[in-house]
């Protein structure tokens, strides 16, 4: 204890001869470490509780990629043909993949391996999402302190690393895109920040490698690439453009485009596409501005203003002229439908179901923006207030995120993970400039006591009192928040859930795993399974076998086809699935375990997407409904529906079971319902495997008859 405490004593005095720059260096590492390690150990609730293991759907797509480009290298990745996927089609996974989260989790594991430490990919892949998640807690320090200073980085640094926005998809196994994209996101703001301030052209080339590795990485890349245009012309609208703005621009613009074109997924879309028309449109702006500039000086004021207008007028009619034909010729892209519903929330909806269907891409609720921003909702209106105080560029362009990210996470409920990293940036500054301000009312009332000074406004201590413990209470109840909902909401891996018991006991469903373990080991390599879309990716991860449709939805056409046999009767089913070699069917199922996420509550988007196509046409979702509108299970269903393909798989041999105490045989703990059709048996499939607790059901196609016999 005495050795314990000498050495105290002694690091005490050391630090006691530091000058003050250095103390206050030392504590804000101090603080930017606990900050990045809290963002890291806040993710690993699942871990610990469960283990590790790969959460949801697309991160199993991820997984196994990045699993081959660690094994058979580049090369092969990149002209990967996957035979297990979309069959009869396949996919080139190399030429259809942002591989940026793929190329680092791969570097990560050599680079490990290199200094034998040694790791399965899969452990990488777990706890890939909070490492970068504390890199982004670095990154957000450095913009912030770019945009007002390192206080109101480091509360801004402490807000991101626990904002359950971020968190939602930044858990341990939650490896998916968004895990790396919003560093890169983050990073390529601070460099262009740099860049505006500095006009340098170092910063600028920095911001397009940043640009670069978000394109690798992430396709919401199309978000920054039109933010960063729009902010150049409110510069250029307010008067603000100048020498430093055209540098950092037309080097990130000419850097970044050729950069992101070596993307194979990307292509020639920098130059072709609509969505990226605003960029290219602001870099020739740019030119034209600095054009002008050029002449201005060189010429009278009379002869600059004929001929400017001349100029403008020819400019107007050459690009105008040229972008029609380009536009009709097809030579630029339209809008794709995921961008029309970005402006146009009721789009997807009305004409391509496939993305409605997706529950990420509903709009976003009310009580959605406090669950996962919290005190962000209140502190995110005062960070605007002070960055319009103190207007800056750097300050403009962080008022124009924040506000074209509220609107787009309106849209969709995915997009909040874009609001969250700005939410934080502005409530950091709200909360640095109101402590600031009221800690120095504290400060210099001390200091009027102790030279018997009357304070400048009346009951001014107990104000400035007030304002900083109302923010403390703030900032304890966002922490406590912040942890809860990180523990409750976003720490469950789909893949095993849990449920307590009336006694309070903790019971475990690993139906999945088992289902897919089943496939793996009791099917022939070469079998073809059909499910609904949202289960191919774990099929091929896990199971290894060769699927119709997946996460990818590029097909829209392919996937209706599937929509189409789970809406059918048996004969016009079996059709459908003799003509795509089907050997096994799966479906969830969740009526014995009160599981709602099953294939009943997602049938009407089967029929909705079945009935979209040609092929399709007959299928009609009025059908599927009671002659009151509803859809039910029980005796008032639908004739149609209680006789469907998706029904009987899902309620085969249900009717003898008893699912509660004092309620009948077949009762659905879902719908909360009797189901109408009970007795009934199965002509062209025949039960292959039903899970421990029914969540999981396989089928297998019976074969044609051997007319010879």
């Amino acid at each position: 204890m005495s050795f314990l405490g000498s050495l105290g004593g002694k690091n005490a005095f050391l630090v006691g001869k530091m000058s003050y720059e250095k103390q206050e260096t030392l504590i804000k590492l101090l603080i930017l470490s606990i900050a990045a390690v809290l963002s890291f150990a806040t993710r690993l609730f699942s871990v610990l509780r469960f283990e590790s293991v790969i959460h949801e759907f697309d991160p199993y797509f991820n997984y196994r990629t990045t699993r081959f480009l660690a094994e058979e290298g580049f090369y092969s990745f990149h002209n990967w043909f996957d035979d297990r996927a979309w069959y009869p089609l396949g996919r080139i996974i190399g030429g259809t993949i942002y591989p940026g989260l793929m190329v680092t989790s791969a570097f990560i594991y050599h680079v490990l391996n290199w200094f034998h430490i040694t790791i399965e990919v899969r452990n990488v892949c777990v706890f890939f999402a909070p490492l970068f998640s504390s890199c982004t807690t670095l990154v957000t320090y450095g913009l912030t302190k770019e945009l007002k200073d390192s206080k109101a980085g480091l509360v801004a640094a402490a807000m991101i690393a626990i904002v359950p926005g971020y968190i939602s998809r930044s858990v341990a196994g939650s490896y998916d895109n968004e895990g790396i994209a919003i560093f890169c996101m983050l990073f390529t703001y601070y460099m262009w920040i740099k860049a505006v301030k500095t006009g340098s052209v170092y910063w600028a080339a920095m911001c397009s490698l940043g640009y670069f590795y978000m394109v690798s990485s992430w396709g919401g890349y199309v978000f920054l690439i039109n933010l960063i245009p729009i902010h150049v012309l409110v510069l250029m609208v307010t008067g603000r453009f100048s020498h430093r703005i055209y540098i950092a621009y037309s080097t990130m613009y000419c850097l970044g485009t050729i950069l992101s074109m070596q993307i194979s997924f990307v292509g020639f879309q920098p130059v072709q596409s609509s969505e990226h028309m605003a960029a290219f449109g602001t870099f020739g702006l740019c030119q034209i501005y600095a054009f002008v500039d050029y002449l201005r000086s060189q010429l009278s004021k009379d002869y600059f203003q004929i001929l400017f207008k001349n100029l403008a007028i020819l400019a107007l009619i050459i690009f105008g002229t040229i972008a029609i034909i380009l536009g009709i010729t097809g030579k630029i892209a339209p809008w794709t439908g995921r961008f029309y519903s970005l402006l146009d929330p009721s789009y997807a909806k009305n004409n391509i179901p496939i993305i409605a269907s997706v529950s990420e891409h509903q709009p976003t609720t009310w009580s959605s923006f406090y669950f996962d921003l919290q005190m962000h909702v209140f502190m995110f209106p005062a960070g605007l207030y002070f960055c319009f105080k103190h207007l800056t560029d750097a300050n403009i362009f962080i008022i124009i995120y924040g506000v074209t990210s509220i609107y787009f996470a309106g849209v969709m409920v995915r997009l909040m993970l874009v609001l969250a990293p700005v939410c934080c940036i502005l409530s950091g500054i709200g909360v640095s400039s109101i402590l600031s301000t009221f800690m120095k009312n504290l400060e210099t009332t001390r200091k009027e006591k102790r030279n018997k000074r009357q304070d400048t406004y009346p009951v001014k201590t107990e104000v400035a009192i007030s304002v900083v413990g109302m923010m403390t209470l703030f900032l304890i109840t966002y922490t406590f928040h912040c942890t809860w909902v990180t523990s409750e909401a976003y720490s469950s891996p789909s893949i095993v859930l849990a449920a307590k018991q009336y006694d309070g006991s903790k019971i475990i469903f690993d139906d999945f795993r088992e289902a897919y373990y089943w496939l793996r080991e009791n099917t022939p390599e070469d079998a073809k399974v059909m499910s609904w879309w949202d289960y191919g990716y774990q099929i091929t991860a896990m199971a290894n076998r060769t699927i119709l449709v997946d996460n990818n939805t590029w097909n829209n056409t392919h996937i209706s086809r599937v929509g189409q046999a789970m809406a059918s009767t048996e004969d016009k089913a079996y059709e459908i699935m003799r003509e795509l070699d089907v050997d096994y069917v799966l479906v969830w199922f969740g009526g014995l375990t009160g599981y709602a996420s099953d294939d009943i509550n997602k049938f009407l988007w089967m029929v909705r997407i079945g009935g979209s196509t040609e092929k399709g046409k007959h299928i009609k979702e009025e059908d599927y409904y009671t002659k009151t509108g509803e859809f039910r299970v029980d005796k008032e269903g639908s004739p149609i529906l209680l006789n469907c393909l998706m029904y009987k798989m899902c309620y085969y041999r249900f009717g003898e079971m008893y699912t509660e105490q004092g309620k009948p045989s077949g009762y659905d703990r879902v719908r909360n319902v009797e189901i109408g059709n009970k007795d009934f048996q199965l002509d062209v499939l025949e039960e292959a495997y039903t899970t421990e607790h029914w969540l999981v059901r396989i089928y297998k196609v019976k074969k044609l008859d051997n007319r010879g016999l």
